[in-house]
């Protein structure tokens, strides 16, 4: 749900957007000694994600893998073969997050090659945990338990655990922050970037001062926010994107590579738009719930808000995902002493008197 997103979209595209059909697409030299491959996300409206290949005297890194699927394994070895690359001399896969669109496929890419997986620690331990709760089959329980405290119904409940992707490949290599990614003969370098997810990181390749963004910073569409479990009080991944977004906003006018619709100049620009973006947005609530201030679950406030279809046409996986993103919008708005939950199972949210 994606702008906002996570595979897909709730929130709200740009006027103009540079996404392009996937069958429009193909691998691409991008100057500098890299290269990007499309890889399909079969049955999304995001379309694709944008695998790029880093050339480098020890065998091209990769910048994130792609969604496990036949079809977008197809994609992925036949585009590097398409310029002039073979998956078996893959060197390691830098994966900027570990949602499915991002990780799919690097397990494959290890058997394949011998390569090794990197991640930052934070998104590492969220993959330990879901391989957890997958093989003891405790998933839906938590899944549904979640839903119910935030306010959904029995048969919203049902119909949001009825599909999960199964968890990645665990990676081999724990990065944090300002680590360098082992490249020979270049510096490409971590920028811890959480928000989108708990590890999110985009790359700073110091020898040609360009940026890959993963889904942090995107051309025209914002990346999916939400807090899970709904009702948590101890993290507040929204206020963690927006710092972020300064942090992105230091490296200037810079090119940025995002992995999905298409590179774009001035980084800083952009993230300085949707910093603007979510301000509006966290406005927005704010009056929503001022103009009615009775105690409000999070499903019910999750309704109410905008969100690129109406709420009765979203489907019961786009309503979960548009929930956690009221409640990161609504923890950060807690966070800054303008709205107090209660102590109500579910939990509500009132805005201060």
């Amino acid at each position: 749900m994606r702008a906002e997103r996570s595979g897909g979209n709730v929130g709200e595209d740009r006027v103009s957007s540079r996404r392009r059909a996937y069958r429009d697409q193909r691998p691409m030299d991008v100057g500098g000694g890299v290269w990007s491959v499309p890889v399909p996300i079969p049955g999304n409206p995001l379309g694709y994600t944008l695998v790029y290949a880093i050339e480098s005297p020890g065998g091209p890194v990769l910048v994130d893998a792609g969604w496990n699927h036949p079809d977008a394994w197809l994609a992925l070895t036949d585009g590097l073969a398409a310029v002039g690359m073979d998956v078996a001399d893959v060197r390691g896969v830098v994966v900027t997050h570990y949602h499915p669109d991002h990780s799919g496929l690097a397990g494959q890419v290890r058997e394949r090659s011998g390569a090794w997986i990197a991640m930052h620690e934070a998104d590492i331990a969220l993959v330990k945990l879901f391989r957890d709760v997958v093989t003891d089959g405790t998933h839906k329980d938590f899944q549904s338990d979640m839903l119910r405290r935030a306010g959904a119904d029995s048969h919203e409940v049902a119909e949001a655990v009825a599909m999960r992707p199964e968890p990645p490949a665990l990676p081999d290599l724990a990065l944090t922050d300002r680590d360098l990614i082992d490249l020979p003969g270049r510096r490409l370098r971590t920028i811890w970037t959480p928000g989108h997810s708990p590890g999110h990181i985009c790359l700073h390749l110091e020898d040609a001062d360009r940026l890959f963004t993963g889904d942090h910073v995107l051309p025209d569409i914002t990346p999916h926010i939400g807090i899970y479990p709904y009702d948590r009080s101890d993290v507040d991944p929204l206020g963690d994107f927006m710092t972020s977004l300064e942090r992105v906003r230091e490296f200037g006018p810079i090119e940025a590579l995002p992995a999905h619709e298409a590179r774009f100049a001035d980084v800083s620009s952009r993230a300085a738009e949707i910093c603007s973006h979510h301000e509006e947005k966290l406005e927005h609530l704010r009056a929503l719930m001022a103009a009615d201030p009775q105690p409000r679950t999070i499903w019910e406030l999750a309704a109410r808000m905008t969100w690129n279809r109406p709420w009765d046409q979203l489907p019961a996986m786009l309503r979960g995902m548009a929930a956690g993103e009221a409640a990161a919008h609504l923890r950060t708005l807690e966070v800054r002493d303008v709205i107090e939950r209660t102590a109500d199972a579910p939990v509500r949210f009132v805005i201060h008197s």
